[in-house]
């Protein structure tokens, strides 16, 4: 798929559009950070290049991928968020990751969200899931404040992982998880909301 025909995602506060040459300092300086220790790194600045090559490549490849998560009024990159599976993947991942500096905005949980929901309505997704290093709380808390609940019986990726498998589209529709990620989303959308106490990514 061009980058020209990937799908442009829009919520409140965000658009999500197709990752672009221009977006990869930002990609760079975070998975040469702390940060990213629970995906692997952190990477060298060829590794973080062939993996940036990767994602924009994925969509081309599959048909689906992560978008670059921008705010919606200045057009900062802020992460990315979408779909991801490379070859040998057990099944198709709702993966993400947040910017060291715009975490704690609820930004994830809002792109993450419409990701989703994008493939269940037009791809025909039927389910997902998320692999999450098991030290990777803020992740795990983010799975499961998506509905998403650790499933045992699932395949690996590579031993290290934990897998969290996502609710069905027939299981989200008019349910008590769906209204209560709306209503989530709509405290981060105040600009005078304070989390405290749960996960903030």
């Amino acid at each position: 798929m061009p980058l020209s025909d990937i799908p442009v995602l829009e919520t409140t506060r965000l658009v999500l559009r197709g990752p672009e040459p221009e977006d990869f300092p930002d990609f760079r300086a975070t998975f040469a950070s702390y940060r990213s220790r629970f995906m692997g790194g952190p990477l060298s600045p060829y590794e973080t290049w062939m993996l940036y090559a990767a994602e924009i490549g994925h969509w081309q490849i599959r048909g689906y991928g992560m978008w670059m998560i921008h705010d919606k009024v200045t057009d900062r990159a802020l992460g990315m968020a979408g779909g991801w599976k490379p070859a040998q993947w057990p099944e198709a991942e709702l993966a993400w990751i947040i910017w060291p500096e715009t975490a704690g905005k609820g930004y994830a949980l809002e792109a993450t969200h419409a990701a989703r929901a994008w493939f269940y309505d037009q791809l025909g997704w039927q389910g997902a899931v998320s692999y999450v290093d098991p030290k990777n709380l803020d992740s795990i808390r983010l799975a499961e404040r998506l509905g998403a609940v650790k499933d045992p019986e699932a395949a690996s990726v590579d031993g290290n992982d934990v897998c969290y498998r996502h609710p069905s589209p027939a299981a989200l529709k008019d349910s008590q998880i769906a209204d209560g990620i709306a209503m989530e989303i709509r405290s981060y959308q105040d600009p005078l909301f304070q989390p405290k106490g749960y996960a903030l990514d």
